[in-house]
């Protein structure tokens, strides 16, 4: 499988840690991982985890490089998972906004019926978030809200959050060891 995180500014710089981190745990199922970060996603991450950047050895495209191989249908990767993906990101993907690297590469996968996943990281909702939302999932898109769940009962913030991320990997059909609603 062949996929692209796109990294936007939103709050919750660790969710996209601990998706990077889950794929470099699962080299056996991805063909190529590639990152891209938007122009704030960098300052909110060295701020909400007080540290530097590890892509996992992943490729990194600058976020106006529209040379990069997911800018195309023709590159066919499978999927995009925008993580944390932020209303103002959301937004312009759901009006086909293509001004940067991360919303033309939701445009393609949209077109190309392939999987886009937006991890979004808002609250509350305004009438707008949702009314985005609705047009992405009409158009075949993912909104996968970063809300942990508690069945597992997770004993930290990183636990918490990972059971977001586990779920995204659910989405991609990604064979891993979690936990699972019915099982000890």
């Amino acid at each position: 499988m062949k996929i692209a995180i796109g990294i936007t500014g939103a709050s919750g710089a660790m969710y996209a840690r601990l998706l990077m981190q889950a794929c470099a745990k699962h080299p056996n199922q991805f063909q190529e991982v590639a990152i891209v970060f938007s122009s704030n996603a960098k300052e909110v991450w060295k701020h909400e985890l007080q540290q530097n950047i590890d892509t996992y050895g992943f490729t990194e495209y600058a976020i106006d490089d529209f040379y990069a191989p997911f800018a195309s249908g023709s590159a066919q990767y499978d999927a995009l998972i925008v993580c944390p993906c932020s209303m103002g990101t959301m937004g312009k993907i759901a009006h086909g906004i293509a001004d940067n690297l991360i919303t033309r590469s939701a445009d393609v996968m949209l077109k190309e019926r392939k999987k886009l996943i937006l991890v979004i990281r808002e609250t509350p909702y305004s009438l707008i978030h949702i009314k985005n939302m609705e047009l992405i999932t009409l158009a075949g898109g993912i909104i996968c809200p970063a809300s942990p769940s508690m069945y597992s009962k997770p004993q930290t913030i990183e636990d918490a959050c990972n059971t977001v991320i586990h779920r995204v990997l659910d989405l991609l059909h990604i064979t891993q060891n979690t936990y699972r609603w019915g099982t000890l």
